[in-house]
């Protein structure tokens, strides 16, 4: 089995795959999207019209009117109780749509929903002028109408896309419904009773009886938040265009996607964005490279090292280690930070020991810039050193009971070939372990991108750059929350956070798609 393992075709590291993986994205995998997979989503919509209307065509009478009447084909078929749920929902929708009233939101703002609120989504609503502390529109008459709100009129207008689709969802499933019991009839079985149908959620249907509150929820507070957000990157949603008591904001299209790369732009926040895009987004790449290898070969070895025969107090070991998890994060790295303070306790030492003045250690901000200036490349090395203080416990613990699991027939079979350690390391070892923890490291490599604590906690993202929020350690997760919460620049952090998405995303796919453990699943087992 040794000789199998020691003698197999040498295969491309991991870095060569994924370099083949990110070329054939582009080469093959867009291309082949567009010239096959695109054609065949819309072959596949002309099918599904095709058996719409054919299902039309040779439905019962009950069927047909199950098109416009929601319930009537289970009404037809004598399924009374689940042709009154598919009529009441029916009704239910008509009602919202028609004549539910506006909703009154902060402030007395009184926003349409129904079919009005998608005539809202235009967000053209009428611009409040009024003298300091009126909190409404004066109207010729002399009374005060609140001022028109536009987060409430695309937060309805998304909520009533999706009640339509919804409704389209269970409109289909209604006809659906009323087509199988055509077929039950023609077969000469007698239609499914509401009983039946409740049986059947309990038996062979019962993962869509889990699933539906599960959809839904997530449908409500996942969904829903995300696209409103993202619709947020094609506005002016901003606290320049907010000031005052006016709550309206305008859709600008890809304006503020161009600002990203457009220097030229005659906002300072446009030209900010554009100057500090690109270093932002490579230190991000960088942070997450270093953290994310760091922590991942840091854990490997020191899980090695602890579970070695014949080592002493293994047990204590393992158990200071995992005090670093056991720690809330955000007190260990606020404690590091009041170490390396400019005035705290490892400079004090370092000037007992001869040291002429103080360290900057995290860049900090402070008036006497040029008695403690900051080093960019000494504050970035500190932030993925103490990362690894952190991170390497969860892939020590985590690797651990992989290694425990590695046949050891593998190792005596090697040591009796004559392999050294090294090699069994990583011919036997490593290759084993990345096996099994490649999911792991993909999400830890993403959950580095978005690394929020670590750098804002230790640095706030300083050394500072003169003139910009970003600073020289921020990521984009932490400049876009100071875009955000610091200046209100809602529309821009959006646009950060689609950008951070796509790349978060693709790496992903890219990376597990082209892994052992994802085309060799059974090599281990």
């Amino acid at each position: 089995m040794a000789d199998e393992v020691m003698t197999q075709e040498k295969k491309p590291n991991f870095f060569v795959r994924f370099g083949r993986g990110f070329v054939n994205f582009f080469t093959k995998s867009i291309p082949n999207f567009f010239t096959k997979k695109i054609p065949a989503f819309f072959v596949r919509i002309g099918h599904w019209f095709r058996d719409f209307g054919l299902r039309f065509v040779d439905g019962s009478i009950g069927t047909k009117l199950s098109h416009f009447i929601l319930g009537a084909g289970s009404v037809y078929h004598g399924q009374f109780i689940k042709g009154l749920i598919y009529f009441g929902l029916q009704v239910l929708f008509v009602l919202y749509m028609v004549l539910c009233p506006a909703i009154t939101g902060p402030n007395g703002v009184q926003v349409p929903t129904g079919y009005k609120s998608l005539i809202n989504l235009q967000l053209a609503g009428q611009d409040a002028h009024l003298p300091e502390g009126s909190g409404g529109r004066w109207t010729p008459g002399g009374g005060i109408i609140p001022a028109d709100s536009s987060i409430l009129m695309l937060l309805l207008g998304l909520v009533t896309i999706a009640i339509i689709i919804l409704y389209i969802i269970v409109w289909l499933s209604n006809i659906k419904s009323s087509y199988i019991a055509d077929t039950a009839v023609k077969e000469g079985r007698k239609p499914s009773s509401f009983k039946e149908d409740c049986a059947a959620l309990l038996d062979n249907r019962f993962h869509i009886l889990m699933l539906t509150p599960t959809c839904l929820a997530a449908l409500v507070f996942t969904v829903l938040p995300t696209i409103m957000m993202i619709c947020i990157a094609f506005t002016t949603y901003n606290a320049t265009e907010m000031t005052g008591i006016t709550e309206l904001f305008h859709w600008n299209g890809f304006d503020n996607f161009a600002s990203l790369f457009n220097s030229k732009t005659d906002s300072a926040l446009g030209i900010e964005i554009s100057k500090r895009f690109f270093p932002v987004l490579g230190w991000t790449f960088i942070w997450a490279i270093f953290a994310t290898f760091t922590c991942y070969f840091g854990g490997i070895l020191l899980a090695i090292l602890i579970n070695k025969k014949g080592l002493w107090g293994k047990k204590a070991f393992r158990t200071i280690f995992i005090l670093t998890i056991a720690i809330p994060q955000f007190i260990s790295l606020l404690v590091m930070r009041n170490l390396f303070d400019i005035n705290g306790p490892i400079n004090s030492i370092l000037q007992n020991m001869g040291v002429s003045k103080s360290i900057n250690f995290l860049g900090q901000s402070t008036t006497l810039e040029t008695v403690y200036p900051a080093n960019v490349a000494v504050v970035r090395i500190m932030v993925i050193v103490i990362n690894m203080w952190l991170g390497i416990p969860y892939t020590m613990l985590m690797t651990s009971g992989i290694l425990m699991n590695i046949p050891a027939d593998l190792y005596e079979a090697a040591r009796v070939d004559g392999t050294s350690n090294v090699k069994m390391f990583f011919k036997i070892t490593l290759p084993y372990v990345i096996f099994i923890t490649t999911p792991y490291l993909i999400s830890s490599f993403v959950g580095n991108i978005n690394s929020f604590n670590t750098i804002f906690l230790l640095t706030e993202g300083g050394p500072a750059v003169t003139g910009y929020q970003a600073g020289e350690t921020d990521l984009l997760v932490t400049w876009l929350y100071k875009l955000t919460i610091n200046k209100g620049d809602f529309n821009t952090g959006s646009v950060i956070g689609i950008f951070t998405f796509i790349i978060t995303a693709t790496i992903t796919l890219i990376t597990y798609r082209r892994s052992k453990a994802y085309n060799e699943e059974d090599t281990f087992q």
